[in-house]
């Protein structure tokens, strides 16, 4: 059933694009022309609105993902502060004062028809703070736009759980007397499950085990969002705000298999909720204080509650219950920000900044964990599970940015001095200071070349959560927090040379290497137990090649390829062995695959074919990455996946509403993960057993419409 559905899916696919590109309709011509236009040197490329309409844009986050050679960065870990989360977009020259609020989600709110231009800035232009990004995009809107609401609706279907999944987004973009806002409501009801077969082997390769497992997942999320934006005499007056609600059911049951005992067999199962609340508010100042001085406040606050339930029950063979687990836990965090920035370019082709940032963290964790083996719970204690973690954090920053004629250079110093303390089942108290020094000088002309070296220390941002314990009962294991840690700092270089041809094609290569201080991984506690800790210094070195290519020369009109491929490799010594290894990597298999890993490699291509005419567009797009390993002290964990390859078509030929039909996974591919468990310390006493897990998340089908009005 599964093939056939998949196959008609396909056959479709391929009949609307051959048809809607057809002869009778793909008579297109190449109109890019005149609508890219250069600053000086190239400092940066303007893409005009009508850039972008072979691309049938519906959002602003339509455009920017169109850009050649740019991609949207968004933060995947928790960093405290503003400085490192800012991500390289603006609008209208500033940076959205928001950190829950991810970038594509404030895009996705922008309606494409509010959009004058695009500006990919590639050095520093008008007094803008590109804060050690390469590249940065600003989004220019049309002054005195009138009223438009955004929308957006969607329904994915999942073969291997035959469940839909509904998700949709609406937003209000107007102006009332002299303030401007956006108000904006989405949400999401996610149905899925995992498959697979897991299986134990002792260390001669001879099955134990046999594990049959499915994974049920549901996930609810609702949220607003309200943000406005007014000049009150000289001064700019921004306030974002936003509020979400996100709900996570997950169920394993987990039927296990000794092999040649049958009345061993038993029945695990294992329940998490996670229940968050978020709250976030910002408010931006600025204005001109003096000629020559810009001045600007910001202030950031948040507030999540996540209340979490675990439970694990263990059936026999006969469906006793012989074992039951609860973990009931709540997580509280706050973070307080307050930023000054101030430029002065009185100095010709100099632009002084000068940057003053204060963050205060809190998480707070309370944890009740019982065991019931049929005689009634008894309290089990997890050591560092109650505790409360504060940080206080002051950062500086003063930098130059002076212009040479095609040369610029980029150079200040950073300080930062932080406290860390920590209550409850943990009594703690630490100061940080760390000096952060910067260079970067770019070379570039009016021929598309640019050139860019550039070394840069910086400092890693803590997770607060790994300060404190938590209960795996998944895996049968304690997340021990570590009240010790330190934040890793590194000595950044760099090497990008990039050239941009025609209107629409780019070629980059950007050389690196990392010297690592305090690398951040798994440190052993015991000869079972490890926790998040600092095991020595190590290095990362690689080369990342990025390219746009049109594809006109081989008679694809309007046809582009991206291509990326990043190869490295890394080196620390082994706490537990004694020997040069591979860094680690913390976590395993997640919903896809990322582009950047600790892994030897990996690989991304997408191609797509515009018929503006016909106002159809289809592609797809292939990725696949290398393995990754997670070094404990009595186990060796590798994860691995095979390719993931995604075709869509959509068009906006019916009311310029975009209606597009996305297959994803289309091969279905595996999360694999290769578990070797020692009787001891990892590589130094016998292997024990080895477990092989299989899962697949199934081929999945979209159905997106959205547009404006």
């Amino acid at each position: 059933m599964y093939t056939r559905e998949l196959r008609e899916i396909f056959q479709a696919l391929i009949f609307l694009v051959f048809f809607y590109s057809s002869p009778a309709f793909a008579v297109e011509q190449e109109i890019t022309q005149n609508l890219i236009s250069s600053g000086t040197n190239e400092d940066y490329v303007i893409y005009q609105a009508e850039f972008f309409a072979r691309f049938q844009p519906i959002t602003a986050l339509d455009m920017v993902s169109e850009i050649p050679g740019f991609q949207l960065e968004e933060e995947t870990e928790e960093i405290r502060g503003f400085s490192e989360t800012a991500g390289n977009v603006l609008i209208n020259d500033r940076r959205p004062s928001a950190k829950q609020d991810s970038l594509s989600s404030i895009l996705s709110r922008i309606s494409a028809d509010s959009v004058e231009r695009v500006e990919l800035i590639r050095q520093q232009v008008r007094s803008i703070d590109m804060r050690g990004e390469p590249l940065m995009v600003n989004i220019v809107l049309i002054e005195d736009n009138p009223a438009i609401v955004q929308w957006k609706a969607e329904l994915e279907r999942r073969f291997n759980y035959g469940k839909v999944a509904p998700s949709g987004l609406i937003s209000l973009s107007d102006k009332w007397k002299d303030i401007e806002f956006n108000a904006g409501l989405e949400g999401r009801h996610e149905p899925a499950g995992r498959t697979g077969v897991d299986r134990i082997f002792d260390n001669e390769s001879n099955i134990i085990e046999n594990r049959f497992d499915h994974r049920e997942i549901r996930n609810h999320y609702l949220k607003g969002n309200f943000n406005t934006a007014t000049i009150f005499g000289e001064t700019l007056i921004q306030f974002n705000s936003s509020l979400q609600y996100d709900f996570d059911y997950v169920t394993l049951d987990s039927r296990r298999v000794p092999k040649g005992f049958p009345f061993a067999n038993r029945n695990d199962f294992v329940r998490d909720d996670e229940d968050t609340l978020t709250l976030e508010a910002g408010l931006d100042i600025e204005r001109d204080l003096t000629l020559d001085i810009t001045g600007k406040f910001i202030l950031l606050y948040s507030n999540a509650r996540a209340d979490l339930l675990s439970i694990q029950k263990i059936n026999n063979e006969f469906g006793i219950e012989t074992l039951e687990k609860v973990a009931d836990s709540t997580v509280k965090s706050t973070e307080t920000i307050t930023r000054l920035e101030f430029d002065w370019d009185a100095l010709s082709g100099h632009l002084l900044q000068l940057n003053m940032e204060r963050a205060l963290n809190t998480l707070g964790s309370q944890l009740q964990r019982t065991d019931n083996m049929g005689l009634g719970p008894v309290i089990v204690d997890v050591p560092g599970a109650n505790s409360r973690v504060k940080e206080e954090r002051w950062d500086f920053e003063l930098k130059d940015t002076w212009r040479l004629g095609l040369i610029e250079l980029d150079y200040g110093l950073g300080a930062e001095a932080s406290t860390i303390s920590q209550t409850g089942d943990v009594f703690d108290k630490r100061d940080f200071f760390f000096l952060k020094p910067q260079f970067n000088v770019t070379y570039s002309n009016d021929n598309g070349y640019l050139s860019r070296l550039s070394l840069n220390r910086e400092v890693a941002q803590l997770n607060l959560s790994d300060f404190v314990s938590a209960t795996v009962f998944d895996e049968d294991d304690l997340a021990l927090g570590n009240p010790d840690l330190r934040p890793d700092r590194s000595w950044i270089l760099e090497l990008v040379q990039e050239k941009r041809f025609g209107s629409n094609g780019v070629v980059k290569i950007t050389a690196f290497h990392h010297w690592i201080t305090d690398v951040l991984d798994l440190l052993p506690l015991t000869t079972a137990f490890e926790a998040p800790g600092n095991i020595g210094d190590g290095r990362r070195w690689g080369i990342i090649f990025d390219s746009t290519l049109p594809l006109d020369w081989l008679k694809l009109s309007n046809a582009k390829l991206n291509f990326r491929f990043r190869v490295q490799d890394s080196t620390v010594v082994d706490p537990v062995t004694g020997k040069a290894r591979t860094l680690s990597l913390q976590g395993g298999p997640g919903g896809g695959i990322r582009f950047l890993d600790e892994n030897q490699y990996a690989w991304f291509i997408e191609y797509r074919q515009d018929f503006q005419i016909s106002q159809v567009s289809w592609g797809w797009n292939a990725i696949e990455r290398g393995e990754r390993y997670l070094f404990k002290v009595n186990e060796l964990e590798v994860f691995n996946e095979g390719m993931d390859i995604n075709l869509f078509i959509e068009t906006t030929r019916w009311f310029g509403i975009k209606t597009r039909i996305t297959a994803e996974n289309i091969l279905n591919f595996q999360e694999q993960r290769d578990r070797s468990v020692f009787a001891g310390e990892r590589d130094i006493t016998n292997l024990d057993s080895i477990e092989r897990r299989r899962r697949t998340r199934g081929a999945q089908l979209f159905l997106t419409v959205s547009g404006s009005f």
